[in-house]
C-alpha cells in the first residue's frame, strides 16, 4: 500500500505507539538498573577477590573471555557489513519515523564528531553522578556506568558490614527494576510487533534483508566463540577434552536454552559442576554464582555486533576510537548484565548512546531477539562452566 494514508494512520496511531511504549518502558529501566547491577557485580567480584588466586583467576578469565568474545563479534561486522545497503532516501525516512525525531537526528550529527582519546578518557569520570544520570540519554550514560564501577569498588574496600545497607538498597533497586523489565516483556509480542510493522511500512523489504544478515552474523560469531574459543580453554589450560566437556554440560546447554535464563540455568550448572565435570564444590559454586551476573561474554559479543550494526544501518561512520569504545563498554555491560530474559536490552542502549546512535533503534533489532537470546545465554553459561573447570585444573597443578 505504497502512499496510502491508511497506512499511514496505522503506522501513526497504532503501530508506532505500541512500539514506543514498549520502548520507554525499557528505557526507564535503564539508569537505576545500570546502577545497582554494575555496583553489585563489581561488589561480589571484590569481595570474592580478597579470597586470593580463585578471585583474581576468575576476574582475569573473564575479561580475557569478554573481550575475545566482543573482538569476535566486532571482527565479523567489519568483514561482512550486515547493515550497509539501504539507501539514503529510506534511512532518511526511517530515521523521521522513530520517536524522539529530534533526538535521533542530534545523535547522528554527534557521533560524527570524533574526540580525541585523552578527551574521552577525562569524560569518562564524571563530575556529578546525578547530573550524568539526568542527562543519561544525551551521553551521560559512560560516565554514570564509570561511578557505578567506582562506587563498587569503595563499597568492596569499605568492608561488607559497613556497606550492608546500601548493599541490600542496589539489591532492591535491581529487583525492582528487573520486574519493571518483565512487565515491558509481557507488551513485546504488541511492541515489537508494532515497531517490526512500522520499519517495514516505512523503507519495504530492505530493512528484514538486512536483518536476516545481521540474525546469521550473530549465530555465527557465537558458534565460533563456542566452539574454537571454549575449546582452547578447556584444552589448553583445563587440560581435557573439549568433546568431552560439552557432552558432559549437554544438560546445562539444554537449561539454558530453553529458559533464556543464566539465573534460572545456576542450579542445574551447580549439579552438573560437581556430578558430571568433578570440580571441586568450593569453586564451582564460587565461580558459577559470580558468573551468572559477571561472565556474560556472548551478551558482550552480541552487544558489540549489534551496536555496529545499527550504526552501519542509520549511516553513523564510527571511527577507530569509537569502536574501540564499543569494546570496552560491552565488556563492562556484560559484568552488569542481569540473568535473565530481555536482561541485556538497557545495557545495550547504553552502548548506543555512547556513540550517538539513535537508542530507538532498538526496536528494528527486537524481532529476532529472543531466538538470540537463547543461543548467547548457551555461551554465557557455558562460559561459566569453562572458567570453573580452568581454575579448577589450575589449583589443583598448585597442589
Amino acid at each position: 500500500m505504497p502512499e496510502s494514508a491508511a497506512l499511514d494512520w496505522i503506522v501513526g496511531n497504532l503501530a508506532k505507539p505500541a512500539g514506543s511504549i514498549f520502548l520507554r518502558l525499557v528505557f526507564m529501566a535503564v539508569v537505576p538498573l545500570i546502577v545497582s547491577a554494575l555496583t553489585l557485580g563489581v561488589l561480589e567480584i571484590g569481595d570474592v577477590g580478597k579470597i586470593g588466586r580463585i578471585g583474581i583467576k576468575t576476574l582475569l578469565l573473564t575479561l580475557a573471555l569478554s573481550s575475545i568474545a566482543v573482538l569476535i563479534g566486532i571482527g565479523g561486522v567489519n568483514l561482512v557489513k550486515p547493515g550497509a545497503g539501504l539507501s539514503y532516501e529510506n534511512r532518511l525516512k526511517l530515521l523521521e519515523s522513530l520517536p524522539g525525531q529530534s533526538l535521533v537526528q542530534s545523535a547522528v550529527e554527534n557521533a560524527q564528531k570524533a574526540k580525541s582519546l585523552s578527551e574521552t578518557i577525562v569524560n569518562f569520570i564524571p563530575r556529578n553522578p546525578l547530573e550524568q544520570a539526568v542527562n543519561a540519554f544525551e551521553g551521560g550514560l559512560i560516565p554514570l556506568m564509570v561511578f557505578a564501577l567506582l562506587l563498587g569498588t569503595a563499597m568492596s574496600a569499605a568492608g561488607p558490614a559497613r556497606v550492608e545497607p546500601l548493599k541490600r538498597l542496589m539489591e532492591a533497586v535491581m529487583a525492582v527494576m528487573l520486574k519493571l523489565i518483565d512487565f515491558a516483556m509481557m507488551l513485546a509480542p504488541i511492541g515489537v510487533a508494532g515497531l517490526i510493522f512500522s520499519v517495514t511500512a516505512t523503507v519495504g523489504m530492505d530493512a528484514l534483508k538486512l536483518l536476516m544478515k545481521y540474525f546469521f552474523l550473530v549465530l555465527a560469531a557465537l558458534a565460533l566463540h563456542f566452539s574454537l574459543t571454549y575449546s582452547a580453554a578447556i584444552a589448553f589450560i583445563a587440560r581435557r577434552s573439549p568433546l568431552s566437556f560439552f557432552k558432559d554440560i549437554s544438560e546445562v546447554i539444554v537449561t539454558a536454552f530453553a529458559t533464556s535464563s543464566s539465573n534460572a540455568t545456576l542450579p542445574v550448572a551447580l549439579k552438573v559442576s560437581q556430578d558430571r565435570l568433578g570440580l571441586p564444590r568450593e569453586i564451582g559454586n564460587f565461580v558459577l554464582t559470580i558468573g551468572a551476573t559477571a561472565n556474560q561474554n556472548g551478551t558482550a559479543l552480541y552487544e558489540g555486533i549489534t551496536v555496529l550494526f545499527l550504526a552501519q544501518f542509520f549511516g553513523v561512520d564510527l571511527t577507530l576510537s569509537q569502536q574501540t569504545t564499543v569494546v570496552v563498554m560491552s565488556v563492562m555491560a556484560g559484568v552488569g548484565t542481569a540473568g535473565v530474559p530481555g536482561g541485556s536490552l538497557p545495557l545495550i542502549v547504553a552502548v548506543l548512546q555512547s556513540v550517538g546512535i539513535p537508542a530507538e533503534g532498538i526496536g528494528i533489532i527486537l524481532g529476532v531477539d529472543r531466538i538470540l537470546d537463547m543461543c548467547r545465554t548457551v555461551v554465557n553459561v557455558s562460559g561459566d562452566l569453562a572458567i570453573a573447570a580452568c581454575v579448577a585444573a589450575w589449583e589443583n597443578r598448585k597442589t
